[in-house]
């Protein structure tokens, strides 16, 4: 799990992401790391180039913890 820190591809492109849900601050479940990106947003499952994915900058998210 990731939190969508900041979009670096121009207007155009970063506007068009914001529209899928990687927006900032929103928090994204990566799926897959391979040539292609599958990520979880919006309870919806989109894959992105890696060339695409390099655009958006991310922070990871610790792992919550359950009380016992």
């Amino acid at each position: 799990m990731v939190i969508v820190k900041q979009l670096t591809a121009d207007h155009e492109v970063n506007q068009r992401l914001r529209e899928m849900g990687f927006g900032e601050e929103q928090r994204i479940k990566v799926i897959t790391l391979q040539n292609n990106v599958l990520c979880q947003v919006c309870n919806a499952r989109l894959g992105l180039s890696a060339k695409l994915a390099e655009n958006i900058l991310v922070q990871p998210v610790a792992p919550m913890r359950l009380a016992a």
